[in-house]
């Protein structure tokens, strides 16, 4: 059983992308260009602020934190986290704020996580607006600790870092940079494939070394393209020198 397996060179492999460059080029630039124009006239810009609370015990009756307390203050950290992001908490902050969004929206803009597993949680909040996102967060955090202690009957939480706004706050997304980074590889990528696409599908032949590996038979000669105006230009062109020639020793 005779088997035929296609195999590309480097060389071939160099040839083809040397062959399909401009393409590459263009698909490349295409997608830097439009990945660009997103990122800073469609995207809107999304900024973060962030506020910090303090889980610490019910009471404050021992001088030293044992280990027992502590562990326990982590364990109630998960349902605070669930809490806070909870009807009971965000629909007072959109009715202090007077916010034009709902739960579900606040909620997804909000984002709480306990920082190295520790009894400190972070609040953070995203939004166009900085300032309103450090607004939100601080809200949150005082509403919290407000409605903690009718909720669970404790008084545990301190708050130990408001959100503050910057003098020239910088937004988190959309990354215009990374943006182009990643459409310049993606875009490399895909005028490569369509490069290689191409030149798969083109069953065109070209040279003879196209027709030994085609059609696997040898090259018994090969005929070069005559340009029958240019042989004719050469052979009047000793005729012309002639005739100047014989003009100039008639003269």
């Amino acid at each position: 059983m005779k088997e035929t397996m296609e195999e590309i060179s480097l060389i071939e492999i160099f040839q083809t992308l040397k062959k399909r460059i401009w393409l590459i080029i263009s698909i490349t630039s295409v997608a830097a260009i439009a990945s660009a124009i997103i990122s800073f006239f469609v995207l809107t810009p999304i900024y973060q602020s962030s506020t910090q609370i303090l889980v610490n015990q019910s009471r404050n009756d021992q001088a030293v934190y044992d280990v027992n307390a502590i562990r326990s203050n982590l364990e109630i950290i998960n349902t605070y986290n669930v809490i806070i992001k909870s009807p009971a908490i965000l629909d007072k902050v959109i009715e202090e704020l007077a916010l034009d969004r709902s739960y579900d929206q606040l909620n997804n803009q909000i984002t709480v996580a306990s920082q190295n597993q520790s009894q400190v949680v972070s609040i953070t909040v995203q939004d166009p607006d900085p300032e309103l996102a450090a607004k939100i967060a601080n809200t949150t955090a005082t509403v919290f600790q407000r409605e903690i202690v009718k909720i669970m009957n404790v008084n545990n939480v301190n708050i130990l870092a408001k959100a503050t706004v910057g003098n020239n706050p910088s937004p988190i997304k959309p990354q215009p940079v990374l943006n182009i980074a990643i459409a310049i590889v993606v875009g490399l990528m895909a005028g490569v494939g369509i490069a290689f696409l191409l030149e798969y599908l083109d069953n065109t032949i070209k040279s003879e070394q196209d027709i030994t590996k085609i059609l696997d038979i040898p090259v018994l000669g090969i005929i070069t393209v005559i340009d029958l105006d240019a042989e004719e230009n050469k052979r009047q062109q000793p005729t012309f020198a002639a005739k100047i020639g014989s003009e100039k020793v008639e003269s």
